[in-house]
């Protein structure tokens, strides 16, 4: 992997993981940012990664505790000093749950191929979204959001989550990606070895959208005050291009960037790429 140009300035970046992954999961990202002269952080979240070997592979008990590493990395900083947050998939959920926290804290907020709220509707609101135009024709959509689905009784095709294991008798209702659904929405572009990787360090994770429905929105003054860039992953198979395009159109957002390169887990299948657009982003804002 070629070297990133070197940082303007030590800037720190935090990155947030998605459902059912871990801070494993940034490890080249990470490794790019480090060599270029950025500090980064990539914590697990709450029963992610290594914090769920603890647990049982069950996931947190809440949205908030699943949010709460990020928020305790972000509250951690010095005085006066901003980190750009990045969060992939589910993970811009935490991201927009610190900016919402810690506004002043934030220099940017990077969401990639993540979900993006808005500050008119409930955070859960682009979860739902995609709920209800399931069966539309304006988003074709092979994510397993699905799954959501199971909240308000709706109807689901079992299909679309090949292998996945789904508990909806948990609480929060867990899921556990399966091998080959891993295999072929995530990481179809990824290498075998990032693959095998997944596949031993994946655990049980949730969407949290009923806590997520009784939130309410967030504040134009605090996480609509916050700087946001949205990365578009166009090969993504799990959270489809156009999805991630109606929620910039449905939010505030600064910059777009675009990766034609890459699958879902594009920190892995594009590392360089997207590693380029997090240095710009931090040398651009911080």
């Amino acid at each position: 992997m070629a070297p990133l140009p070197a940082a303007g300035a030590a800037g720190r970046i935090i990155l947030a993981h998605g459902a059912c992954h871990g801070g494993w999961c940034w490890y080249k990202v990470a490794a790019l940012l480090r060599a270029a002269g950025h500090r980064v952080d990539a914590p697990d979240l709450g029963a992610a990664g290594q914090r769920g070997l603890g647990v049982g592979g069950a996931p947190a008990s809440s949205f908030a505790d699943h949010a709460r590493p990020l928020l305790d990395a972000v509250r951690a900083l010095p005085d006066g000093e901003r980190a750009v947050l990045v969060g992939h998939s589910f993970g811009g959920m935490s991201v927009a749950l610190a900016a919402e926290t810690f506004p002043d804290k934030v220099a940017a907020a990077v969401f990639v191929a993540a979900f993006l709220p808005d500050c008119a509707n409930p955070p859960s609101h682009p979860i739902d979204t995609v709920i209800n135009s399931y069966h539309d024709d304006k988003i074709t959509l092979s994510f397993p959001l699905i799954f959501a689905m199971n909240f308000c009784h709706c109807q689901y095709q079992e299909s679309d989550w090949m292998d996945t294991v789904i508990d909806p008798s948990h609480v929060p209702p867990s899921i556990l990606f399966g091998p080959e659904f891993l295999k072929k929405k995530l990481y179809q572009l990824s290498s075998p070895e990032d693959y095998t990787l997944a596949k031993s360090l994946v655990r049980a994770s949730s969407l949290y959208v009923d806590e997520l429905r009784r939130r309410a929105a967030f504040r134009e003054d605090r996480y609509g005050a916050v700087r946001k860039v949205y990365v578009v992953v166009e090969n993504d198979m799990a959270i489809v291009q156009e999805h991630q395009r109606w929620m910039v159109a449905n939010a505030e957002v600064a910059e777009v960037r675009v990766m034609d390169a890459g699958d879902h887990m594009a920190m892995l299948s594009a590392p360089e790429e997207l590693a380029g657009h997090l240095a710009d982003v931090a040398n651009t804002y911080i």
